[in-house]
C-alpha cells in the first residue's frame, strides 16, 4: 500500500500566474516566517518565484520522509449562504486548477480540491475536478461558512459519494484564519454527508486548544461508533498548538477500533515540535531530542507520530479510501521502487 501524507498545504503568491494569493494577517502574519522556515525557505522567497521554490522544497521533504505521496490541498474562499464569494474573509487562496496541475506533473502529489457547495457552479466544478483527477475535497467549515448538514447540499454530497471522493473537513480549533461560524467546528457538521455515504475525514479529530477553544474529540469518538465511513487525521497533533491531551492519546492507543480510524497527516508547513507532548509525558525526552536531529520537518513529524504510538497502518490507510483509478496511475508513474505494496 502507498504511504501517504493526507494533509499538506500548498501556498502561492501568484507571481508566476498560478492564480494563488497570500494575504497574511493576524496570527497568519506573525506565523509566516515560521512557516517558511519549516519549508527550508528564507523570507525573501516570497519576493521570488515562490511557487517553484515551495514545490521543490515539498517534493524534497516527501522523499526525505520516505513517503510515496502527499495530498496537496486547494483553498476555497469563504462564501455567503447565497453563494456570493467573500475573498476579504480569507488569508490565502489556492485554486483547484493549481493543485490539479501539480498532481498531473508530479507523481508524488495527489490533488484535494476545494469547492463551496453554495457556489452557483458548484456541481459543474465538482464534475470538472473529478474528471481532472481530484482524490479528495478539502474544506474548513467554520472558516468558509460550509454547513454540510443543509439539505440543499444533498445533490452535491450524493455526487461525491457516487464518485468515491472523500471529504476532508477541518474540525476543532482554528487560530490562523478568520472564523465566520464557530458553531461549525464540531465533527457533527459532517452528519448528513456521512448518512449519504461520503467517506469523511475529520482533520485534527475535533481537538481544541487547551483552555482556549472548545474541544470536540468526544463528538468525534462517538461518531466513529455510529458511522463506519468516518475517519480522523492526526495532522497538527505534534505541534505547539496545545491541541492534544494525554487522555485522548491514551484512548487512541488503547482502543483498537478507534486507532483503526486514524490517518496520517502532517499539516505542513505547520512545523512539528513534540515539546508539548514531551512536557506532558506523552513522548519521551530522548525521542524529542532525536526528532530534532532530522532536518526535514515532514520526516520529523512522521517520527514524532510513530513515537506517540500511532500505528504504522495510519500511514497507509488513506490509500484504501482514495479513488483507485487515480492511485493506479500514480503507482505506474512512481518508479524506482518508491511504491510499497
Amino acid at each position: 500500500m502507498m504511504r501517504i501524507d493526507g494533509h499538506v498545504h500548498v501556498v502561492g503568491t501568484g507571481k508566476n500566474g498560478s492564480g494563488c494569493w497570500y494575504r497574511p494577517r493576524g496570527l497568519t502574519r506573525v506565523a509566516a516566517p515560521i512557516l517558511l522556515r519549516s519549508m527550508g525557505l528564507p523570507a525573501s522567497a516570497l519576493r521570488e518565484d515562490f511557487e517553484t521554490l515551495y514545490v521543490a522544497a515539498l517534493r524534497s521533504q516527501i522523499q526525505d520522509a520516505g513517503l510515496d505521496a502527499a495530498v496537496i490541498l486547494a483553498q476555497e474562499v469563504a462564501h455567503r449562504d447565497d453563494g456570493e464569494a467573500l475573498p476579504e474573509a480569507g488569508s490565502f487562496f489556492v485554486p483547484n486548477d493549481y493543485v490539479l496541475d501539480l498532481a498531473r506533473r508530479h507523481p508524488e502529489f495527489l490533488a484535494a480540491v476545494s469547492i463551496h457547495p453554495a457556489r452557483r457552479d458548484a456541481l459543474a466544478e465538482l464534475e470538472r475536478c473529478i474528471a481532472g483527477g481530484a482524490v479528495m475535497l478539502k474544506c474548513l467549515p467554520n472558516v468558509q461558512n460550509m454547513d454540510w448538514n443543509e439539505r440543499r447540499y444533498r445533490p452535491f454530497l450524493e455526487r461525491m459519494a457516487e464518485a468515491g471522493l472523500p471529504l476532508l473537513a477541518h474540525t476543532g480549533s482554528e487560530r490562523t484564519m478568520p472564523v465566520l461560524r464557530p458553531d461549525l467546528a464540531t465533527p457533527r457538521v459532517l452528519t448528513q454527508a456521512l448518512e449519504i455515504g461520503v467517506t469523511c475525514i475529520a482533520a485534527h479529530c475535533g481537538t481544541g486548544m487547551i483552555a482556549v477553544d472548545p474541544d470536540y474529540f468526544d463528538d468525534f469518538v462517538e461518531m466513529t461508533r455510529r458511522f463506519p465511513n468516518l475517519y480522523g487525521d492526526n495532522s497538527a497533533l505534534a505541534g505547539l498548538s496545545l491541541r492534544f491531551r494525554p487522555s485522548q492519546l491514551r484512548r487512541i492507543r488503547e482502543d483498537e477500533a478507534l486507532g483503526a480510524r486514524i490517518i496520517y497527516g502532517s499539516d505542513l508547513p505547520v512545523p512539528p515540535s513534540g515539546l508539548v507532548m514531551a512536557f506532558f509525558g506523552m513522548l519521551g525526552w530522548e525521542d524529542y531530542r532525536e526528532s530534532w536531529r532530522l532536518e526535514s520537518p515532514m520526516a520529523r513529524d512522521l517520527m514524532l507520530k510513530r513515537a506517540l504510538g500511532f500505528a504504522p497502518a495510519s500511514e497507509t490507510r488513506l490509500a484504501s479510501l482514495l479513488r483507485p483509478d487515480v492511485l493506479a496511475v500514480k503507482r505506474v508513474t512512481l518508479s524506482g521502487g518508491l511504491v510499497r505494496s
